[in-house]
């Protein structure tokens, strides 16, 4: 029986133990970490946020798209995460294209996207069918931008339902977005990010269950708020398509984080043989133009490492 047959019999509610193993991703070559800077970091300076106004934070010029890949690319980074909640209201396919061209002619990638979807919602649900139909949107986005990756979250269990039920409807939404992602050249990787998927074995069994060459795991290195986060980001290392990485980690029954071992992160990706981008996503509530270019430049020099 394979795997697609136990999905459509119901077992892919079983544990993660009970069904076949996805496979990590076999990569011939030796690791390759490739800079990106992603836009997220920049959140306050942008004038909308999910297509809604907002006013943008002093103290510096407010930012666009265009601006942005500037940005990136003058801070010496190879890629630009654009992130979708701060594309103006109602993106047009010609604004799309305008990215595209500003950053071939600043000689930078744009890495990819990122939706705030929820996949948990009940089946034939008016919400489930909204976050479908949008996700499916921006892979069609993601392809006029010349991108091959968009950044898919999982979501929580909505009140009332068990984790095993929001973990099901989760697996045959990421299907059908999988299956239409793979049909345009896009991959969705889910990222690691609290919910349904705040520890490692149930995103691993979402993977296993939905077994599709178009997906994988964007390995957030700052997300997982467990007792040993480092070993649990090795977990789920083998099966990365995209690395955002965060200035702090913070252990379960800590009160305050600590600041994130980058030598340590960019080695567990190594021991994985992950090759892609490593994207900062910068979290803190400081000056983003202060302490960006900071970070990126305690970065670069491990990145060059052998």
């Amino acid at each position: 029986m394979n795997r697609r047959r136990l999905l459509s019999t119901g077992f892919a509610v079983l544990g993660a133990s009970c069904l076949p193993a996805m496979e990590p991703f076999n990569r011939p070559g030796k690791p390759r970490l490739m800079l990106g800077l992603a836009a997220y970091g920049f959140r306050d300076y942008f004038p909308s946020m999910k297509d809604k106004p907002q006013t943008p934070k002093a103290g510096h010029e407010p930012l666009d798209m265009l601006k942005f890949i500037d940005y990136t690319a003058d801070q010496g980074c190879a890629g630009a995460e654009l992130t979708s909640y701060y594309f103006p209201p109602n993106v047009t396919d010609e604004y799309l294209v305008q990215c595209r061209h500003r950053a071939f002619l600043r000689g930078i990638a744009i890495s990819g996207t990122a939706i705030g979807n929820v996949w948990t919602h009940p089946k034939g649900s008016p919400e489930r069918e909204k976050e479908i139909a949008s996700s499916k949107a921006w892979i069609d986005k993601a392809v006029i931008m010349g991108t091959t990756h968009v950044r898919v979250f999982a979501g929580a269990a909505p009140k009332g339902m068990s984790m095993e039920d929001a973990t099901a409807n989760c697996i045959s939404a990421y299907k059908e977005c999988a299956d239409y992602a793979g049909s345009k050249g896009i991959t969705l990787g889910m990222e690691n990010h609290g919910g349904i998927v705040a520890e490692p074995d149930n995103i691993l069994k979402i993977m296993h269950a939905v077994d599709s060459p178009w997906i994988g795991i964007n390995f957030d290195s700052g997300n997982y708020k467990t007792e040993d986060p480092y070993a649990d980001l090795a977990k789920i290392a083998p099966y990365a398509v995209n690395v955002q990485f965060k200035t702090e980690i913070q252990r379960k029954g800590s009160p305050t984080p600590e600041p994130s071992d980058y030598k340590r992160v960019i080695q567990i990706l190594r021991d994985a043989n992950y090759q892609g981008w490593f994207t900062l996503e910068f979290e803190g509530k400081e000056d983003p133009f202060e302490n960006v270019p900071r970070v990126l430049a305690e970065v670069k020099p491990l990145l060059e490492q052998s």
